[in-house]
Protein backbone atom coordinates (compact mmCIF):
# COMPACT_ATOMS: atom_id res chain seq x y z
CA UNK A 1 0.00 0.00 0.00
CA UNK A 2 2.94 2.47 0.71
CA UNK A 3 4.70 1.76 -2.61
CA UNK A 4 1.17 2.00 -4.41
CA UNK A 5 0.34 5.52 -2.77
CA UNK A 6 4.05 6.70 -3.53
CA UNK A 7 3.96 6.12 -7.50
CA UNK A 8 0.25 7.42 -7.11
CA UNK A 9 1.24 10.62 -5.85
CA UNK A 10 3.80 10.61 -8.22
CA UNK A 11 2.29 9.93 -11.39
CA UNK A 12 -0.79 12.24 -10.65
CA UNK A 13 1.34 15.13 -10.20
CA UNK A 14 3.42 14.52 -12.84
CA UNK A 15 0.52 14.25 -15.19
CA UNK A 16 -0.93 17.90 -13.54
CA UNK A 17 2.18 19.49 -13.13
CA UNK A 18 3.57 18.98 -16.86
CA UNK A 19 0.34 21.41 -18.18
CA UNK A 20 1.62 24.46 -20.29
CA UNK A 21 0.91 27.24 -17.68
CA UNK A 22 2.00 30.62 -16.11
CA UNK A 23 4.48 29.42 -13.60
CA UNK A 24 6.02 26.50 -16.19
CA UNK A 25 6.36 29.26 -19.08
CA UNK A 26 8.16 31.68 -16.49
CA UNK A 27 10.44 28.57 -14.97
CA UNK A 28 11.38 28.21 -18.63
CA UNK A 29 12.37 31.85 -19.76
CA UNK A 30 14.40 31.82 -16.65
CA UNK A 31 16.24 28.72 -17.29
CA UNK A 32 16.65 30.08 -20.88
CA UNK A 33 18.24 33.24 -19.91
CA UNK A 34 20.34 31.37 -16.78
CA UNK A 35 18.89 34.04 -13.86
CA UNK A 36 18.12 33.27 -10.69
CA UNK A 37 17.50 29.69 -11.87
CA UNK A 38 17.72 28.06 -8.81
CA UNK A 39 15.72 30.04 -6.29
CA UNK A 40 13.02 30.32 -9.15
CA UNK A 41 13.04 25.94 -9.19
CA UNK A 42 13.82 26.09 -5.48
CA UNK A 43 10.57 28.13 -4.80
CA UNK A 44 8.05 26.43 -7.05
CA UNK A 45 9.11 23.02 -5.59
CA UNK A 46 8.87 23.98 -2.33
CA UNK A 47 5.58 26.03 -2.82
CA UNK A 48 3.66 22.44 -4.42
CA UNK A 49 5.01 21.03 -1.52
CA UNK A 50 3.39 23.57 0.61
CA UNK A 51 0.06 23.40 -1.18
CA UNK A 52 0.08 19.19 -1.57
CA UNK A 53 0.20 18.94 2.04
CA UNK A 54 -2.64 21.64 3.17
CA UNK A 55 -4.91 19.71 0.20
CA UNK A 56 -4.42 16.31 1.81
CA UNK A 57 -5.02 17.32 4.92
CA UNK A 58 -7.44 19.05 4.88
CA UNK A 59 -7.32 22.81 2.84
CA UNK A 60 -9.00 21.59 -0.26
CA UNK A 61 -12.56 21.13 1.89
CA UNK A 62 -12.03 24.62 3.32
CA UNK A 63 -11.81 25.64 -0.52
CA UNK A 64 -14.78 24.31 -1.56
CA UNK A 65 -16.86 25.95 1.47
CA UNK A 66 -15.95 29.17 0.92
CA UNK A 67 -16.02 29.99 -2.68
CA UNK A 68 -16.13 33.27 -1.97
CA UNK A 69 -12.45 32.94 -1.39
CA UNK A 70 -12.04 31.10 -4.72
CA UNK A 71 -13.88 33.72 -6.62
CA UNK A 72 -11.19 36.42 -5.19
CA UNK A 73 -8.21 34.20 -6.04
CA UNK A 74 -9.80 34.26 -9.54
CA UNK A 75 -10.05 37.45 -10.29
CA UNK A 76 -6.53 38.64 -8.87
CA UNK A 77 -4.89 36.07 -10.98
CA UNK A 78 -7.16 36.84 -14.05
CA UNK A 79 -5.53 40.62 -13.06
CA UNK A 80 -2.02 39.59 -12.75
CA UNK A 81 -2.11 37.27 -15.54
CA UNK A 82 -3.36 40.21 -18.05
CA UNK A 83 -0.39 42.48 -16.36
CA UNK A 84 2.06 39.57 -17.18
CA UNK A 85 0.91 38.93 -20.62
CA UNK A 86 1.36 42.49 -21.29
CA UNK A 87 4.58 42.97 -20.63
CA UNK A 88 5.69 39.73 -22.26
CA UNK A 89 3.97 41.41 -25.45
CA UNK A 90 5.71 44.53 -25.36
CA UNK A 91 9.01 42.33 -25.11
CA UNK A 92 8.48 41.14 -28.21
CA UNK A 93 8.86 45.00 -29.55
CA UNK A 94 12.35 45.33 -27.92
CA UNK A 95 14.81 43.30 -29.17
CA UNK A 96 17.74 44.70 -27.06
CA UNK A 97 15.99 42.21 -24.32
CA UNK A 98 15.66 39.31 -26.11
CA UNK A 99 18.85 38.04 -25.94
CA UNK A 100 20.12 35.09 -24.22
CA UNK A 101 22.66 35.99 -21.78
CA UNK A 102 24.48 34.78 -18.28
CA UNK A 103 26.23 37.69 -17.21
CA UNK A 104 23.63 40.48 -18.50
CA UNK A 105 21.65 42.58 -16.85
CA UNK A 106 18.58 41.20 -15.71
CA UNK A 107 15.69 41.53 -13.50
CA UNK A 108 16.65 41.33 -9.76
CA UNK A 109 16.40 38.32 -7.30
CA UNK A 110 14.25 39.96 -5.23
CA UNK A 111 11.62 41.32 -8.20
CA UNK A 112 12.24 37.59 -9.65
CA UNK A 113 11.28 35.88 -6.55
CA UNK A 114 8.00 38.22 -6.26
CA UNK A 115 7.20 37.54 -9.68
CA UNK A 116 6.90 33.47 -9.74
CA UNK A 117 5.28 34.14 -5.92
CA UNK A 118 2.46 35.59 -7.80
CA UNK A 119 2.13 33.82 -11.17
CA UNK A 120 2.24 30.42 -7.88
CA UNK A 121 0.38 31.85 -5.27
CA UNK A 122 -2.46 33.60 -7.75
CA UNK A 123 -3.41 31.15 -9.92
CA UNK A 124 -6.36 29.76 -8.79
CA UNK A 125 -5.71 26.53 -10.99
CA UNK A 126 -2.75 25.74 -8.52
CA UNK A 127 -5.04 25.17 -6.36
CA UNK A 128 -7.67 23.54 -8.28
CA UNK A 129 -5.32 21.04 -9.06
CA UNK A 130 -2.48 20.71 -5.77
CA UNK A 131 -5.01 21.25 -3.23
CA UNK A 132 -8.46 20.25 -3.86
CA UNK A 133 -7.83 17.74 -6.60
CA UNK A 134 -4.72 15.87 -5.59
CA UNK A 135 -6.22 16.34 -1.73
CA UNK A 136 -8.96 14.45 -3.13
CA UNK A 137 -7.17 11.58 -4.42
CA UNK A 138 -5.20 11.22 -1.75
CA UNK A 139 -8.28 10.81 0.98
CA UNK A 140 -9.19 7.14 0.96
CA UNK A 141 -5.55 6.78 1.99
CA UNK A 142 -5.12 6.48 5.76
CA UNK A 143 -3.20 9.10 7.43
CA UNK A 144 0.35 7.20 6.88
CA UNK A 145 -0.61 6.67 2.98
CA UNK A 146 -1.22 10.26 2.39
CA UNK A 147 2.08 11.21 3.76
CA UNK A 148 3.30 8.68 1.46
CA UNK A 149 0.91 10.30 -1.70
CA UNK A 150 2.33 13.79 -0.69
CA UNK A 151 6.22 12.31 -1.05
CA UNK A 152 5.65 11.12 -3.97
CA UNK A 153 3.65 14.16 -5.23
CA UNK A 154 6.60 16.33 -3.91
CA UNK A 155 9.15 14.46 -5.15
CA UNK A 156 7.74 14.75 -8.78
CA UNK A 157 6.88 18.44 -8.12
CA UNK A 158 10.61 19.08 -7.60
CA UNK A 159 12.18 16.88 -10.53
CA UNK A 160 9.65 18.79 -13.10
CA UNK A 161 10.88 22.29 -12.26
CA UNK A 162 14.50 21.01 -11.79
CA UNK A 163 14.43 19.61 -15.58
CA UNK A 164 12.95 22.20 -16.44
CA UNK A 165 14.79 25.30 -15.36
CA UNK A 166 18.03 23.98 -15.82
CA UNK A 167 17.30 21.48 -18.69
CA UNK A 168 15.93 24.64 -20.53
CA UNK A 169 19.39 25.66 -21.15
CA UNK A 170 19.90 23.00 -24.04
CA UNK A 171 17.58 24.83 -26.06
CA UNK A 172 20.13 28.11 -25.47
CA UNK A 173 21.13 27.70 -29.29
CA UNK A 174 17.73 27.84 -30.70
CA UNK A 175 17.17 31.32 -28.30
CA UNK A 176 20.43 32.64 -30.07
CA UNK A 177 18.13 35.08 -32.36
CA UNK A 178 15.67 38.05 -30.89
CA UNK A 179 12.99 36.23 -33.45
CA UNK A 180 12.79 32.95 -31.33
CA UNK A 181 12.56 35.13 -28.53
CA UNK A 182 9.99 37.05 -30.06
CA UNK A 183 8.34 34.13 -30.62
CA UNK A 184 8.06 32.31 -27.48
CA UNK A 185 7.54 35.80 -25.64
CA UNK A 186 4.28 36.51 -28.43
CA UNK A 187 3.26 32.49 -27.45
CA UNK A 188 4.01 33.48 -23.60
CA UNK A 189 1.27 36.71 -24.20
CA UNK A 190 -0.69 34.51 -26.03
CA UNK A 191 -0.87 31.95 -23.25
CA UNK A 192 -1.38 34.48 -20.44
CA UNK A 193 -4.47 36.14 -21.92
CA UNK A 194 -5.65 32.93 -22.96
CA UNK A 195 -5.53 32.06 -19.02
CA UNK A 196 -6.93 34.88 -17.61
CA UNK A 197 -9.86 34.67 -20.06
CA UNK A 198 -10.45 31.29 -18.58
CA UNK A 199 -10.11 32.30 -15.08
CA UNK A 200 -12.41 35.07 -15.20
CA UNK A 201 -15.00 33.42 -17.09
CA UNK A 202 -14.27 29.99 -16.84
Amino acid sequence: MSSTAFVHGFTSTALLIMAIGAQNAFVLRQGLRREHVLPVVLFCALSDAVLLQAGIWGMGGVLVARPEWAQLMRWAGAIFLVAYALQAAARVFKPGHLLVSANGAGASLRTTLLTVMALTWLNPHVYLDTVVLLGTMASPYPAWGRATFAAGGSLASALWFLSLGFGSRWLAPLFASPGAWRVLDGATAATMLVLAGVMAWG
